[in-house]
């Protein structure tokens, strides 16, 4: 339901070494976002959104605090189950976009799938309908080496979207891609919390994917410094 809450997190820590001293990213953040919104974590880079987001997905452990995912407290699972739970209701996208280069858009989406255990139909029908749902229909069938940046991303997205997740997060998504191509990119990732009632996340530095928030934090020095809600109620 559009408003549950998805991930409440307290207390987060985390410490890189470096050499013989601890640099602190996380200082005692707590954190959380709800279904069927947006929220964008913006700050200068080494601010700690990058490693907040990889707590609170399940890919980097914090040295303190918990991470309640979809009702589960996440880092108390085994390390199995966590990447399972990834697995099954997490959707990431990233700058680097992270295609296979010798697949095409179609083999991206639904090699995604098969680790899902979704059936080989099934499968190539839900590739086919979310890669027309990112407007890439007639692009099906070309390769990374054949697609702008803003299209390999629409690829990355469709491949998250496809395992309908309940979470997704998105590190820089923009930051390789051209103005216009980024508001393409940002406006899918806003239809999906609407449309799919995800919880979205969005690391960002970019000002201009402020109109599509519902939700802006910023970030400095591990901490959250300000977070608001975006009333657009009186918005045309």
């Amino acid at each position: 339901m559009t408003g549950q809450i998805a991930i409440d997190a307290k207390n987060l820590g985390k410490s890189y070494k470096i050499g013989k001293s601890k640099q602190q990213v996380l200082k005692n953040v707590d954190f959380n976002a709800y279904h069927g919104q947006v929220t964008m974590i913006m700050g200068p880079s080494g601010s700690g959104k990058s490693t907040l987001i990889a707590a609170l997905s399940g890919l980097m452990k914090p040295d303190e605090g918990e991470v309640v995912a979809l009702g589960e407290n996440l880092w108390k699972k085994k390390r199995g189950k966590i990447d399972r739970f990834r697995l099954d209701h997490c959707g990431f996208i990233f700058q680097g976009f992270n295609l296979f280069p010798a697949l095409n858009a179609m083999q991206q989406v639904e090699q995604v799938l098969k680790y899902c255990k979704v059936p080989h139909g099934e499968a190539k029908k839900r590739a086919r309908a979310v890669l027309e749902s990112v407007g890439l229909g007639p692009r099906v069938s070309l390769r990374p080496s054949e697609m702008s940046g803003g299209e390999k991303q629409r690829v990355a997205i469709a491949r998250a979207l496809s395992k309908e997740p309940k979470l997704i997060f998105a590190d820089e998504p923009t930051s390789a891609l051209d103005s216009v191509s980024g508001q393409v990119v940002i406006k899918l990732l806003h239809d999906a919390a609407k449309a799919r009632n995800a919880a979205v996340i969005v690391v960002t530095h970019d000002p201009r994917l402020e109109a599509y928030a519902d939700r802006i934090i910023h970030m400095e020095d591990g901490k959250i410094l300000s977070d608001h809600m975006i009333d657009r109620s009186s918005q045309a």
